[in-house]
């Protein structure tokens, strides 16, 4: 079974920076894409970062030039480093390995960013 557990998430005044970090259980080029997700109250899931197995980066508009995906095979592991973080962005962060059409997802970390 494919496990994912992330860290990093808490509390931080905007402006400031954090990073989220997401560890799989097995080699992450098992998977074709992984991702980073977050959701806040009242509002849909959104992607927020993504990298596949090609190195291929995605992002968000709303995050473009503040955060940065990054991956650590060595530990099979996914980052999202977060700067310049606004209140917006203050949700619940989701880790996603997909392989082709299966998606496994992580239990979340929380954001807040505060004003």
């Amino acid at each position: 079974q494919v496990q994912l557990v992330e860290s990093g998430g808490g509390l931080v005044q905007a402006g400031g920076s954090l990073t989220l970090s997401c560890a799989a259980s097995e080699n992450i080029f098992n998977f074709n894409v992984m991702d980073w997700y977050r959701q806040a109250p009242g509002k849909e899931r959104e992607l927020v970062a993504g990298i596949n197995v090609g190195g291929r980066l995605n992002y968000a508009d709303s995050v473009k030039g503040r955060f940065t995906i990054s991956r650590d095979n060595a530990r099979n592991t996914v980052n999202l480093h977060m700067n310049s973080l606004k209140p917006e962005d203050t949700a619940m962060y989701y880790c996603r390995a997909a392989i082709r059409s299966r998606s496994y997802w992580g239990q979340g970390t929380q954001v807040t960013v505060s004003s």
